[in-house]
């Protein structure tokens, strides 16, 4: 059964933008969710990479399974380009105002991103092993690191 049990969201660069929102809200011991919510200081976006990296507790955290780098904002166009990334993305997309084409005039939210889609993607969709996660994702504009969100989580 999928939990988080963190997150951790850092800007680098406050004039690029801030996290006004970055934690977990435990409902009750079913219904739990996160929320980040990012205030982007210079609009519009129109390139953007994303990196994401899959960690796994091992005697501390060791990559795991996957590493990639995407450029958003031609993924986004066509998502078919890359399905792994595509399975993160369709992970979220329902819960985010981040899933439409660039450009971005607007803050990015995640709002209430549940245990139970969670839950469903990583056991039934594509089983994961159980342990313990991190997953993080580096956003970089103009090839300078920006952004990072890590969400730490068991199976």
């Amino acid at each position: 059964r999928f939990e988080f049990t963190n997150v951790v969201c850092e800007s680098f660069d406050k004039p690029f933008g801030e996290f006004g929102q970055c934690f977990l809200k435990s409902v009750n011991r079913s219904y739990k969710y996160l929320t980040v919510s990012l205030k982007l200081n210079q609009l519009p976006i129109t390139k953007i990479k994303a990196s994401l990296v899959l960690w796994k507790r091992f005697s501390g955290y060791k990559p795991f399974l996957y590493n990639i780098t995407i450029d958003f904002c031609k993924f986004v166009k066509n998502r078919k380009s890359n399905p792994v990334a595509n399975f993160f993305f369709e992970t979220y997309q329902n819960y985010s105002n981040a899933n439409h084409t660039c450009p971005y005039n607007h803050d990015l939210i995640v709002d209430k991103l549940n245990v139970n889609i969670m839950n469903h993607r990583l056991t039934e969709v594509l089983p994961f092993p159980h342990g313990d996660y991190m997953a993080e994702l580096i956003w970089y504009r103009a090839d300078f690191h920006r952004l990072v969100v890590k969400v730490y989580c068991t199976l």
